[in-house]
């Protein structure tokens, strides 16, 4: 999930959820207000009953309205606690006022008291109706919602614009990243920003690929160094070898000792060979690419390495469907004769090899361990089983060429056979 969509949720939420007790609050802090102004209603029309009676020595005329109703009782004297309440109010429906059931019940505020006229205790009942109120208190509650949710979305718009905009130089620094390529020449551009924050990580940015290019520099010179340094000394091992064995006759344990340095060497010469070739594959040197018909190039393959399948009395079987592909004929005849070179080496007497080669895939099959190869480390370099003659670079060429030309290598375990699967 994006930093972005989260801060958004996390925003969104808390904002809800501080509007909501908010709110509450506000609605309850408006109640109490109006409800107070109700009360001072109720008491003023209670004086006013007061005042009549000091006045007059009686009750006023019961008096009832829409809006407000007056009932006297009698009590015994001093049975009568002042106090408010909030009751049902029935309005009458003017419409309907010689109807029985005319009119409908409505919340309402309510004050008991007392008064004494003459000889008397009454009970005074004012009713005052809060519809009115209940419908100040919900307009101003509705306004200050819509107001809210208009404020929320005003919010989370400008969060949106203001956000996308500071975080970008951050984007335009990750797409220098996903284009960042160790071997080539071109430098991280410096990304325009007034934030403190995405100038240090440009600036760092910069800095270790300025480093990594240098250090893969020094790395790749070294080692093409290194590999034509060797090529002469081996190749005088080499010659003075081959005029060593053809001197004189040698003792059985001499003839022993010469063919193993001679293949010690032959090893030498193939590994620097493949480190040569390496080089100049992951520094994309190689650009004689062309059009190659899999098919016919694999069949031409196949008939060179036909002894050796009759070597080992290895069953093959072949299904080759017509490929077209753009690239390096040289990478791909290397590619191949890794990848059969591979499902022969670790084969054994009497074994299988299935090649199969469709418009999507090259699979290449072969028996050979009964347990899986970790497929984290056969890629690697220099990494090969403990019968090997090989050089532990076959796999990492064929994986380092299939990159080269836009394609994938994986390994399987499928049954008892060996999979290697090359998906165009």
């Amino acid at each position: 999930m994006k930093l972005l969509t989260t801060y958004n949720r996390v925003n969104l939420a808390t904002t809800i959820i501080v509007m909501l007790i908010t709110g509450i609050i506000y609605y309850q802090a408006i109640s109490y207000i109006l409800t107070g102004q109700k009360d001072k209603d109720l008491v003023v029309e209670e004086q006013e009953i007061f005042d009549y009676v000091k006045l007059n020595h009686e009750l006023p005329q019961t008096f009832e309205s829409n809006d407000q109703q007056i009932t006297f009782y009698t009590a015994v004297p001093g049975s009568i606690q002042r106090e408010f309440f909030n009751t049902q109010y029935f309005e009458k429906d003017e419409g309907h006022r010689h109807h029985r059931h005319g009119g409908e019940y409505e919340s309402g505020r309510g004050l008991i008291s007392s008064v004494t006229v003459g000889d008397k205790y009454y009970k005074i009942q004012i009713i005052e109706s809060k519809v009115e109120t209940e419908d100040l208190i919900r307009l101003i509650f509705f306004i200050t919602i819509g107001l809210i949710l208009f404020l929320l979305l005003i919010l989370l718009l400008t969060n949106r614009l203001i956000l996308n905009r500071l975080w970008q130089p951050f984007y335009n620094i990750m797409g220098e990243l996903r284009l960042f390529n160790i071997a080539d020449t071109h430098e991280i551009p410096s990304v325009p920003t007034t934030i403190d924050e995405f100038k240090e990580l440009n600036t760092t940015v910069a800095e270790m690929a300025a480093r990594a290019k240098h250090d893969y520099q020094d790395l790749k010179v070294f080692t093409e160094n290194a590999s034509h340094e060797l090529l002469t000394p081996i190749a005088v091992i080499n010659s003075k070898l081959d005029t060593l064995i053809q001197t004189e006759n040698f003792s059985d344990r001499q003839s022993n000792l010469l063919n193993d340095l001679y293949g010690a060497v032959s090893r030498l010469n193939r590994l620097n060979q493949s480190l040569l070739l390496l080089v100049k594959i992951e520094n994309r040197l190689l650009h004689d690419k062309q059009q190659i018909n899999l098919r016919e190039l694999l069949e031409e393959m196949l008939s060179q390495f036909e002894e050796i399948f009759n070597d080992k009395n290895l069953n093959l079987v072949v299904n080759l469907e017509d490929k077209e592909v753009n690239a390096s004929r040289y990478l791909a005849e290397i590619l191949l004769s890794n990848l059969i070179s591979n499902a022969i080496r670790h084969n054994y007497n009497g074994g299988e090899i299935v090649i199969r080669l469709t418009s999507q895939s090259l699979v290449i099959k072969n028996t050979g361990g009964p347990e899986q190869l970790e497929e984290e480390k056969i890629f690697t370099r220099f990494h090969k089983s403990s019968g090997s003659e090989g050089s532990g670079l076959g796999l990492t060429i064929s994986r380092q060429i299939c990159e080269n030309f836009g394609f994938r290598l994986e390994y399987l375990f499928e049954d008892k056979f060996h999979v290697f699967v090359v998906e165009f």
